[in-house]
């Protein structure tokens, strides 16, 4: 892992930004006199690390005593997308508007996304573990399917915060009960791109013994701020 910038906020928080190998990210870090824990902050379908609602939600996560982890996937941000990812888009935009049935575009295009984006971000976390600074547990916040994949799978995170946002594919929905970490869902009663009954079935499906769902009026982006406030609580129960 390779340090480019470094830039310190207003509110003591310290932005920096990272390579490893093709992977280009940024740490948010606090002021502390010893380890924290780390908060992985995933985004999806090409959005930017730099994009302004991620990086409000970092620093304020970073600013309550966090390390907070963010990448560009490959085909996020500017990374180049593949001509496989391309016809993808295409054919699910072309779905949409034509008002046919879009679940094997959606399942096209977002089961490689999470297949591809995984590795990447396990990579990162081995990477970032061994910072001084940073100590466990680990928290997920953001991107439902690829928190699945990586919760059902990876014993180090302790904790999930999901977006239910997007499609989730097949592959996830059946690792769903294999997620028994402690977890919290938002979910956007009027989100256009989230079925609400796919993102109450799932709800029931994971197998955490604690888990609590919020579901606030409102489309895709209108997620409340203080249910950031709210998740910063969440882990502050069950990374401390």
């Amino acid at each position: 892992m390779r340090f480019t910038s470094e830039r310190r906020l207003d509110d003591g928080v310290v932005a920096r930004e990272f390579t490893l190998g093709e992977i280009p990210g940024t740490l948010w870090t606090p002021q502390s006199d010893g380890p924290v824990p780390l908060v992985l902050m995933a985004h999806n379908n090409g959005m930017s690390k730099a994009e302004p609602r991620l990086v409000a939600r970092a620093v304020h996560t970073a600013a309550a005593g966090y390390a907070v982890a963010s990448v560009d996937a490959a085909g996020c941000g500017d990374r180049p997308r593949s001509a496989a990812d391309e016809r993808a888009r295409a054919e699910l935009r072309r779905a949409l508007r034509d008002g046919e049935p879009a679940d094997e575009a959606f399942e096209a295009l977002v089961g490689p996304l999470v297949e591809n984006a995984a590795p990447e971000w396990l990579t990162t976390l081995d990477a970032l573990l061994e910072l001084p600074g940073i100590g466990g547990p680990v928290g997920y916040s953001g991107w439902m399917a690829l928190g699945i994949r990586l919760a059902a799978a990876d014993p180090r995170i302790a904790a999930a915060g999901f977006f239910a946002g997007g499609f989730v594919p097949r592959a996830q929905r059946e690792q769903a009960p294999r997620v028994r970490v402690p977890l919290l869902l938002l979910l956007q009663w009027d989100d256009e791109g989230n079925p609400r009954r796919r993102a109450l079935d799932l709800f029931d499906a994971f197998g955490s013994e604690e888990k609590t769902l919020h579901a606030n009026m409102g489309g895709h982006t209108g997620t409340p701020w203080f249910e950031v406030e709210d998740g910063d609580r969440f882990f502050g129960r069950h990374l401390r």
